[in-house]
């Protein structure tokens, strides 16, 4: 299960429920195995002469690690060059590194270090865009806005609290809106500078300065079908109060590349970019698991598990998380190992969910499968919560709601029943969901090509973010991008 972090190109927000869900119980994890398989292109050369520090190999080991795709290594790399030899420290090493996660995310270290995850490139439509995500990264490197903000904090530090956030997101978040420093948690002043320098950097090395408008408005959309899909109403989805609002950067964004010249000016190089991306992962990494709509398919570990209607996963190195209602409903699964020598009962009532009312305690099966349930209290808030036993795990399922009514418990006890084997016919679909690249025909719509993409609900909303396309539809000939498997 992939983690992810706050960082400038982020967005989230997984509403109060879960909040208080994720406060309520300790952080345990699905267990991580090895990964699948994937035939990748040819080796990419040697990237350039950036320290292998010890806090890189931290971060990439929390992002999932590091996803190599040799075209697009390539690509962004030779981009990078260019950017670097325009920017203001010329002579400073940088490299860019994919990381193996399907959030939208990008930063850098002081050392030159670079990281995009797969899921903002999968965001970027052209080279102009992805040279403008990477410039702004370099502008805070050259602006020293780390140093800044923290003046002699180690980087060390900022590791350990980036463990911290990825255990446990949402109190992570509340933690690092009062701290010193996070990765690259810079200030709203930070965050401009760092846009307008990137924007004058992409446009010298060649560059459409209108790049950088174009993806925070593709960041924007991103955001705003997130919050549509999980019910919230949030103007500031991607960043802290703290930090200029997407529209604002837009705006800046804009007003920054018209200074440069007219649109037009510069180099978009769109089909490159895409055929670099072309076939890449997609989304989480089959090894923590795929989400398929509401589905949460597991063919390593080989169980599948299904959430209420209405409800939105994501997948955390911790557990899948899940909201609906605008956060007013939250769900969590993970799983501990079994302890050895103690029943389902015996663990429940062991004390590691704070508020749990042992009249409430009743055992049962799911689909075949040993389990108990019980009902808990913490403030405001009601849990339903299950423990399933599969294999050697201890599988745990917990709601959390305001009310827990007759209508909440059935509607929860159904999801609970969902938890069963995962069929060898389900493993092949939850396997690497992957960008394809394909050309519109002179009959495609956008419902047609929406109908291609293997993500489950909400496939023309996503079809059309990924592509940043409108209402005006598909052009004959032109290149989008679909998700398939």
């Amino acid at each position: 299960m992939a983690a992810k972090r706050r960082q400038a190109w982020r967005f989230s927000g997984l509403g109060p429920a879960l909040a208080t869900l994720l406060l309520v119980t300790g952080c345990s994890t699905l267990e991580h195995q090895g990964g699948l398989n994937v035939e990748t292109p040819a080796p990419a050369p040697p990237k350039p002469a950036v320290a292998d520090t010890a806090e890189r190999k931290k971060l990439i080991a929390m992002f999932g690690g590091e996803y190599r795709w040799p075209r697009a290594e390539n690509y962004l790399n030779d981009v990078l060059n260019k950017l670097a030899r325009v920017s203001d420290t010329p002579n400073q090493p940088y490299r860019v590194t994919i990381l193996n996660s399907g959030a939208i995310n990008a930063f850098a270290l002081p050392t030159g270090d670079l990281f995009v995850t797969r899921g903002l490139l999968a965001l970027a439509n052209d080279t102009a865009e992805i040279s403008a995500v990477m410039a702004h990264e370099i502008g805070h490197v050259t602006a020293r806005h780390a140093f800044l903000r923290a003046e002699q904090e180690k980087t060390a530090q900022v590791i350990t609290r980036a463990a911290t956030v990825i255990q446990s997101r949402q109190k992570g978040e509340q933690l690092e809106s009062t701290s010193a420093l996070s990765l690259a948690g810079f200030s709203r002043q930070q965050e401009l500078e760092a846009d307008k320098i990137g924007i004058r950097a992409a446009a010298r090395a060649g560059y459409d300065p209108f790049g950088a408008s174009r993806f925070l408005t593709a960041l924007g959309r991103a955001s705003e079908l997130r919050n549509e899909m999980t019910g919230q109403k949030s103007d500031k989805p991607d960043l802290l109060s703290s930090h200029p609002s997407t529209p604002e950067r837009i705006a800046g964004a804009l007003s920054e590349a018209r200074q440069i010249g007219a649109p037009g000016v510069g180099d978009v190089a769109r089909a490159p970019y895409l055929a670099a991306i072309d076939g890449m992962a997609f989304g989480d990494d089959p090894k923590d698991g795929a989400i398929i709509g509401r589905q949460f398919l597991h063919p390593r570990l080989g169980f599948a598990f299904e959430a209420p209607e209405g409800f939105v996963l994501e997948n955390s190195h911790a557990a899948v998380l899940g909201v609906a209602d605008g956060g007013a409903e939250a769900l969590r699964l993970d799983s501990v190992r079994a302890p050895a020598g103690k029943s389902l009962t015996a663990y429940l009532t062991s004390g590691w969910i704070d508020g749990l009312l042992p009249s409430s305690v009743e055992t049962g099966q799911v689909n075949g499968l040993p389990a108990v349930f019980a009902d808990a209290r913490a403030g405001e808030w009601n849990f339903r919560v299950a423990v399933i036993a599969w294999r050697d795990e201890f599988y745990r399922i917990i709601f959390a709601v305001k009310s827990l009514t007759p209508e909440m418990r059935q509607k929860f006890a159904a999801s609970i029943g969902s938890f069963r084997a995962l069929a060898p016919e389900e493993a092949k679909v939850a396997a690497t969901l992957r960008l394809r690249i394909v050309a519109a025909g002179k009959q495609d719509t956008i419902a047609t090509l929406a109908a291609r993409m293997a993500t489950g609900d909400h496939a023309t909303e996503q079809f059309m973010m990924l592509n940043g396309i409108g209402e005006d539809g598909v052009k004959p000939g032109e290149s989008y991008k679909i998700v398939s498997n």
